[in-house]
């Protein structure tokens, strides 16, 4: 191994990857009321999705604390004192302060340690809009490149990276701050459904409302079908908020015109889940340099 691959539970890196090639993956911890134990996406071993978004349904609240500055130095000075450059993929800029400490934590060792490399990657998105990034860096590492080399093709790469989705419930999103009362109000009376993306600048923007979840679906697969470049040689991605059914349609869907070479299917982690509720849809897939305007 060449270089370690570092990532946050942002990511949701399914965890049989993780553990097959030895990513490390910092928590990104949930402080759900009624439940004593924090949650992350690492407990256990695994992620009870139902569970997690039945309690949001029954009026669970979540708190999310952002990943310190001194979590990211024990982690990677470890790394370091092993012989190992440093490749670290994070959640948005544009959404956490949890990359801003990422940074603080490579300024300090890249003074103690300046004979190795330590390269972060803003990836300007969340769950598989970070995620296959770091699967594409696993790839490129095994394939022997260097992390330079990956951290170019990473850089290149994550500016394609279409994130669409939509949530069930626009009540999570206005107690986040990301929708005003009456817009919220409105959108629930009406049955509008938001189609959001990760903008240029990786913050979460609505661009376009559906009236029902069917046709809203479809517009995501229509997106899809308007703005993916080459899909028979990508990894696509689909995350689900404890609504599987809806992910599966959005499988058929994206598969009847444009096949991807994979799909690859998740449990909406919980600490950004929580911001979109039960119900959220998201896909994921690169597109060219100019997607992220469109």
């Amino acid at each position: 191994m060449s270089f370690a691959i570092i990532t946050d539970t942002s990511a949701n890196v399914p965890l049989e990857l993780v553990r097959a090639e030895n990513i490390q993956v910092l928590a990104i911890e949930c402080d759900m009321s009624g439940v004593e134990k924090k949650q992350s996406y690492l407990d256990d071993a695994e992620f009870d999705s139902k569970a997690f978004y039945d309690a949001m349904r029954a009026g669970a609240r979540v708190r999310t604390s952002q990943i310190n500055p001194q979590t990211y130095v024990d982690c990677m000075e470890k790394l370091l004192n092993d012989g190992l450059d440093v490749l670290f993929v994070g959640m948005s800029s544009g959404i956490s302060g949890s990359y801003a400490s990422a940074e603080m934590a490579a300024a300090q060792l890249r003074d103690e340690y300046p004979e190795r490399s330590i390269r972060l990657v803003d990836s300007l998105g969340a769950s598989l809009g970070e995620g296959l990034l770091v699967v594409k860096a696993i790839e490129l590492r095994r394939e022997g490149k260097s992390i330079e080399e990956v951290y170019e093709h990473l850089s290149k790469l994550l500016v394609r990276m279409y994130q669409v989705f939509t949530v069930d419930d626009l009540n999570y999103l206005r107690r986040g701050g990301r929708l005003s009362n009456a817009a919220a109000i409105a959108g629930i009376v009406l049955n509008i459904k938001p189609i959001l993306k990760g903008n240029e600048n990786g913050k979460i923007v609505s661009f376009e409302k559906i009236r029902g979840r069917k046709r809203t679906i479809e517009r995501l697969a229509e997106k899809y079908d308007e703005l993916v470049v080459e899909p028979e040689n990508q990894i696509i991605g689909i995350s689900h908020a404890d609504c599987p059914e809806d992910a599966q349609k959005l499988i058929e869907l994206i598969s009847r015109n444009k096949p991807p070479k994979e799909i690859m299917l998740v449990d909406h982690e919980p600490a950004t889940g929580s911001y979109l509720g039960p119900g959220a849809l998201a896909l994921y897939f690169a597109g060219d340099e100019e997607c992220r305007y469109k």
